[in-house]
């Protein structure tokens, strides 16, 4: 226990000492949460990572197509290939799909059937469906809808 002019700090073992403050012109010590850092990249994260890059190589997708997507840029999304940045939740779940996989396979090793299986037009139909599911304004969709219509039907 810490005492201070004004009260008192119990430190326990899952606690360390590193941050100091000044209260009433005297430093005191207070308690720091210790353990794992949220941010430190794990090798979880790193083969989620790879996968992520696996996936949308196996598609023919670039960063640019796979990150526009998502919503972030391409540079963000390398970072999270090569296991420099980890993937929040919410990622996670839209590369899952766009890439038209498993949360599953994401953290899975080795090559899928379904990996194997994808074609170029599935991945263009997930982009499409990625950037129209973004667009929140009425208008913008309609717009959408019109050039969609006009280039399925021409020759």
């Amino acid at each position: 226990m810490y005492s201070t002019n004004g009260g008192s700090i119990q430190a326990g073992p899952e606690w360390h000492l590193t941050c100091v403050q000044k209260v009433r012109g005297k430093h005191l010590k207070t308690p720091k949460p210790t353990g794992r850092s949220t941010r430190v990249v794990t090798d979880v994260d790193r083969l989620v990572g790879e996968n992520v890059r696996r996936f949308r190589n196996a598609r023919g997708m670039t960063l640019a197509d796979l990150s526009l997507g998502l919503g972030i840029s391409h540079q963000q999304l390398q970072k999270y290939e090569t296991g420099m940045n980890r993937l929040s939740a919410g990622i996670l779940m839209d590369v899952s799909k766009l890439l038209d996989v498993s949360l599953t396979e994401l953290f899975e090793t080795g090559v899928t059937k379904q990996d194997r299986s994808r074609s170029p037009s599935d991945t263009s139909r997930r982009m499409c469906q990625a950037i129209v599911n973004q667009t929140d304004s009425p208008t913008k969709l309609e717009l959408m809808a019109r050039i969609l219509k006009v280039i399925r039907d021409s020759p």
